[in-house]
């Protein structure tokens, strides 16, 4: 008991808190740009109109199938430590959100493509035989009811992508992780604690996050 009270001192839980701050800024930043790409490259993984949409849905299915079969540690590595040899520089914040967006991405793309798919065909029909253009079809009658099919897919994504903001560790990240292995490196009688904070900080922002999506699909449906 007197382990875990020093464990979580003041001094402790404010440097976690630190942590806790460049997880959320990393995790909110990936997921509104994976969510923004991923819904334009499901959507042009989707649409296949005319040859050459064929052509361009098959080599962006091509991409993000690659993708989606690396392992994101190795795309972390990457952006960390192969960019800068391309002439890209970046720090550990920037690569941390590269890798995160490149990733969740083609996972999200592949929702969205899901998504669309199990819209009822006839309502591409319908829109269309009433003299809207296909864009205007996906945007106002098939989007709109493929995003509530979505949502619960979406949710698990954005979910993992949370957790795996602790991968950035390993480029030394100063994530909520990280920085629970710097308080229990000083002492190691402090390692379970520090478990039990990181544990419970995580739970707080994906329940959360799972509480509003709850909240969202609800008030849509409604």
């Amino acid at each position: 008991m007197e382990n875990l009270t020093q464990a979580l001192s003041w001094v402790n839980l404010h440097f976690l808190l630190q942590g806790f701050w460049v997880t959320i800024e990393v995790s909110v930043i990936s997921i509104i740009l994976s969510f923004v790409i991923g819904l334009i490259l499901g959507l042009v993984r989707f649409t296949r109109v005319d040859a050459k949409t064929i052509r361009i849905s098959r080599v962006v299915g091509v991409i993000i199938d690659v993708i989606r079969n690396l392992p994101l540690l190795l795309i972390i590595f990457f952006s960390y430590f192969g960019l800068p040899v391309l002439g890209i520089r970046v720090d550990a914040f920037q690569a941390s959100v590269i890798a995160m967006v490149v990733f969740e991405s083609a996972m999200i793309a592949e929702v969205v493509r899901s998504g669309i798919m199990a819209v009822d065909p006839g309502q591409m029909e319908g829109a269309r035989s009433n003299g809207m253009t296909y864009m205007q079809a996906m945007t106002h009658v098939v989007l709109p009811q493929a995003l509530t099919k979505m949502i619960p897919a979406l949710l698990s994504q954005f979910v993992s992508l949370i957790k795996d903001t602790s991968l950035a560790t390993i480029i030394v990240l100063p994530e909520l992780l990280y920085h629970a292995e710097i308080i229990y490196n000083q002492n190691t009688n402090y390692m379970i604690p520090m478990y039990l904070a990181v544990a419970v900080m995580y739970f707080i922002i994906c329940f959360a996050l799972s509480s509003f999506a709850n909240y969202l699909s609800k008030r849509i449906k409604y």
